[in-house]
């Protein structure tokens, strides 16, 4: 920890939970801040590419080459793992971008489990805040700490930080960007817990909390399924640019072309008056693909066609024939 949390003489005993890159930048912060981390949980090896080849997740990786513990549980009521989980004797347990705890596991340690979610709680609960956040055109999104109880995404929040989404970011960016700040907030929760200097502030029952944005139409990020992904032409250009940036790169916003997907990752807008009918395009066979919606055009400038690897708009122009 740092110079500070070392004064408290409280340095408390960390489970970690998390399986995807994103939380690697949240255990790699807590193991340069100097934390006692006890025990890695992450998902099992999973099969995965054309040889079906075990494949270790992203923090399993990680804490190998840290030497950490690791537990790969296929359930977690599981009594073997639950005892292994209790024989680590926690304080404290961290989840970052992983699956659903039952109360058995998050109420086990006497410090309780906390999570960092990707936005400003108890807006974007659920789980695609990201996506979520950029599909709806915010301004504005960040992270939180929060202490996990038994609904989804309401426990008392800890910490928050906040930052701006850039008019053309993708999902993608932003989380790039976010991943980053999760895990100095993730820290600097952590050192406040071990100090005592924190204070929870409960989540409203409805909500919204007792702050100047009371007021604010609560929105959810529920899990993105494939009718979210495919483009309706009839909406407006900007709605259908922020669904192309919020599901970029994955799984990614689609249209079809001569009966194959098409799928989207980046794109630039034109409004206009008087396009053509929604969804009819336009190209010069060279240069651009161009989409019609409600008032304007999307330019297609990255895509995947069904079968084909992704690739710039002028890579796809050169070989594909309408």
């Amino acid at each position: 920890m740092t110079e500070n949390t070392q004064q408290s003489n409280i340095i408390p005993r960390i489970v970690f939970m998390g399986t995807p890159e994103f939380a690697v930048a949240s255990l790699d912060a807590l193991v340069q801040a100097g934390c006692n981390i006890v025990g890695v949980i992450t998902a099992p090896d999973k099969p995965a590419g054309r040889g079906m080849k075990l494949t270790e997740s992203a923090v399993k990786k990680y804490a190998v080459e840290k030497q950490l513990h690791i537990l790969q549980p296929v359930k977690l009521k599981d009594p073997l793992f639950l005892e292994e989980l209790k024989n680590l004797h926690a304080d404290l347990q961290i989840v970052v971008a992983f699956r659903m705890l039952p109360e058995v596991v998050w109420d086990m340690p006497p410090m309780g489990t906390i999570n960092l979610h990707g936005s400003l709680l108890p807006q974007y609960r659920g789980a695609a805040p990201i996506n979520w956040a950029v599909i709806n055109g915010e301004k504005e999104t960040g992270v939180t700490t929060f202490k996990l109880q038994h609904e989804i995404d309401t426990g008392n929040i800890l910490l928050q930080d906040s930052f701006p989404i850039g008019d053309d970011e993708t999902a993608g960016e932003v989380h790039d960007k976010m991943k980053e700040i999760g895990a100095r907030l993730l820290v600097k929760t952590v050192e406040g817990l071990a100090k005592g200097t924190l204070i929870e502030m409960p989540q409203e029952a409805d909500g919204k909390r007792q702050t100047a944005d009371i007021n604010k139409e609560l929105k959810h990020a529920p899990k993105i399924f494939t009718e979210t992904c495919e483009i309706d032409w009839k909406n407006s250009i900007n709605s259908i640019y922020n669904l192309i940036r919020g599901l970029s790169p994955y799984p990614a916003a689609f249209t079809r072309l001569d009966a194959k997907i098409l799928k989207i990752y980046k794109a630039k807008k034109e409004l206009h008056n008087a396009p053509k009918s929604a969804g009819s395009f336009e190209t010069d066979n060279k240069t651009y693909l161009k989409f019609a919606g409600s008032d304007g055009y999307i330019y297609v400038t990255e895509l995947q066609l069904e079968g084909k690897k992704r690739m710039t708009i002028e890579e796809f122009l050169r070989g594909y024939r309408f």
